[in-house]
């Protein structure tokens, strides 16, 4: 099981994502963070690091067992495609790094996301170039894959949309993570794997001088150029 997570790509994927995040000059030391879809906790030490509170919430319970040997924090096991979340409480940040796309019901997901997020709700997602593609089936065998065995393939705009219904600001990266995966030129993606895409959705409006628009870009840069 662990070994889905612990391959060189995987974790090369988690590194440039994360040092990507950190690049965005985002306020994100000492706060609340409820991580979804938080796997085996391969992400969740970032938020360690920088003083977090961090609640997990993952769908399997094998994963759950592995991410709390790891770290002291709080595990919640559940399937994020339900209709309620199990907490009780909102908290600063909500933080979806690879779990929208592996949803049935991803409009459901993010309003439930949103009622539990008091600031900002950073989603990274693979999204479709095309046209949005809901229920597409998928290995439900595989710990990194979906729970219920169907994904999502939403576009960019579908989900900016879907944000700006549930938040006040809604902004995309001028950059992207350093890593094939996210592509620069929307108009020309040359990829036949995975296409995906960082969004921050804030209640209050960000400082301009952060590397953010408030709109969906149609070129990025590459954040190691």
């Amino acid at each position: 099981m662990v070994d889905e997570f612990a391959t060189e790509g995987y974790q090369r994927h988690n590194h440039r994502r994360q040092e990507h995040l950190a690049s965005l000059g985002l306020s994100l030391d000492k706060k609340s963070v409820l991580e979804l879809g938080a796997g085996v906790g391969d992400h969740t030490q970032f938020w360690l690091d920088r003083g977090c509170e961090v609640t997990c919430v993952e769908g399997r319970a094998s994963n759950a067992t592995q991410l709390q040997e790891r770290h002291d924090v709080e595990v919640l096991v559940h399937d994020l495609d339900k209709f309620i979340l199990p907490i009780g409480k909102k908290y600063d940040i909500v933080y979806a790094y690879g779990v929208l796309y592996h949803l049935h019901h991803p409009r459901n997901a993010l309003q439930q996301w949103a009622s539990v997020c008091q600031s900002m709700l950073l989603l990274e997602t693979c999204v479709s170039t095309d046209r949005s593609e809901f229920g597409i089936p998928e290995d439900a065998a595989c710990p990194t894959a979906s729970l219920r065995g169907y994904k999502c393939r939403p576009t960019r705009h579908w989900v900016y949309r879907q944000l700006s219904r549930l938040f006040q600001h809604v902004y995309m990266p001028t950059t992207q993570p350093d890593h094939e995966e996210f592509p620069t030129d929307w108009n020309n993606v040359q990829t036949d794997g995975l296409t995906r895409a960082v969004f921050v959705a804030s209640r209050l409006a960000l400082p301009d001088t952060l590397p953010l628009v408030q709109r969906v870009p149609e070129t990025q840069e590459r954040l190691c150029e």
